[in-house]
């Protein structure tokens, strides 16, 4: 049966829906030998012979969901060309071919979910208005008017996180929150935070769409359980949060 290029690299793992377009246009996709860039174009994965990079489209046999915790200094792809360490290095012991679903900043670090399923994460990156929770260490400390006004006009959960040290135990200049919010309107909070003067230090994102980071240490990895994974597909089901509204 044919179907859209960008729907079978997707589902054989090879990308997201959205990087498998960006193959078929940068040319980098065969048909039967032939350069196939119209995003419009159909194949059929039992019948033609379809090459992504120069490497035959194999369908993955079974699909993988995987909750990393991304340390700090590592970027969010599977190689990198200045030699950075990669997400590549801590993927041990996963045979078939996966990739991350979305992005965490090279300075951040916390929970990054990475799958072969491309037709879910094509979903995940569409999705605007799925919830993320994040810990913040910000400069100063929050007034309870501040945190209210911040919550007004990004739909942000915010409340500080009690017992956290900083590394120089006699700092009394900055300050940990968790942060529950829409991915679509996390830029919006940290430009706020720096407008008002209380500065982003570190970011650690502790949750995504239902699964959360909890104790797995910098580094390592583990399979979604099934209700993970039930709850993730749930949470893209739900209405796309509206625009929280500037407070006059």
């Amino acid at each position: 049966m044919e179907e859209r290029l960008q729907k079978i690299i997707a589902r054989a793992g090879i990308a997201s829906r959205r990087h498998a377009e960006q193959l078929i246009a940068s040319g980098l996709v065969t048909v039967n030998g032939k350069t196939v860039t119209e995003m419009g174009s159909k194949a059929d994965v039992a019948r033609d012979h379809i090459k992504v990079s120069g490497k035959l489209l194999r369908p993955s046999k079974e699909l993988v969901y995987i909750a990393l915790h991304k340390p700090v200094g590592v970027v969010s792809t599977m190689e990198d060309p200045e030699g950075r360490h990669s997400l590549r290095d801590f993927l041990h012991g996963i045979s078939e071919r996966v990739f991350p679903i979305g992005r965490l900043e090279y300075s951040a670090s916390g929970l990054l979910l990475l799958t072969n399923d491309g037709e879910l994460a094509n979903e995940i990156m569409r999705s605007h208005g799925l919830r993320q929770a994040y810990h913040l260490k910000i400069k100063g400390r929050l007034t309870t008017e501040e945190i209210d006004q911040l919550s007004g006009a990004t739909g942000a959960r915010i409340s500080r996180l009690q017992g956290v040290r900083t590394k120089a135990s006699n700092r009394t200049d900055v300050s940990w929150y968790e942060v529950t919010l829409s991915e679509a309107r996390r830029n919006a909070l940290r430009k706020r935070l720096f407008q008002s003067d209380h500065s982003v230090e570190k970011t650690k994102r502790v949750g995504l769409g239902g699964v959360e980071l909890g104790s797995l240490p910098p580094g390592q990895h583990r399979p979604l359980s099934g209700g993970e994974l039930v709850a993730l597909k749930k949470a893209l089901k739900k209405p796309v949060l509206k625009k929280a509204s500037t407070p006059h």
